[in-house]
């Protein structure tokens, strides 16, 4: 049951991750290859991403 839970969250955070670097203003090229890391290494692609990807703007409609 741990496994499934953790694999859902694993889950939940590619598809966030993937929607939020789609949605930066980095290049396509940035944009692609840090899917593909995300992808192909997802724990390690996710921590990398959240430490050195593209940072958003701070600031909130």
């Amino acid at each position: 049951m741990l496994e499934t839970g953790i694999g859902i969250l694993i889950l939940a955070l590619i598809v966030w991750a993937v929607l939020k670097i789609t949605a930066s203003n980095e290049s396509t090229e940035k944009k692609v290859l840090w899917i593909l890391f995300i992808l192909v290494v997802p724990v390690i692609g996710l921590i990398c991403w959240v430490i050195f990807g593209p940072k958003g703007s701070r600031a909130r409609l």
